[in-house]
């Protein structure tokens, strides 16, 4: 689940430029990648019966952060 968060943190760190009237296509692919990566990783162990509990609630936090962070870039007013 780190690598999750890792991909997590790259999106986040990608340079866009403020004076743009709208955003690039390469840094939505580029955010939507690794957050589709990330997502991809962690989508079912919550659903999984071997995954303890703890394990579990981990993955479904990674799922929450990763839609906030999808919001905060991608879908900015």
């Amino acid at each position: 689940m780190k690598i999750a968060v890792e991909w997590i943190r790259q999106a986040r760190e990608l340079p866009l430029d403020p004076r743009a009237v709208f955003m690039d296509l390469g840094y939505v692919a580029k955010v939507k990648d690794f957050l589709r990566q990330a997502r991809d990783l962690v989508k079912f162990i919550p659903f999984s019966p071997s995954a303890d509990s703890e394990t579990k609630q981990a993955s479904r936090e990674i799922l929450t952060q990763i839609e906030e962070t999808e919001k905060e870039l991608l879908h900015r007013t």
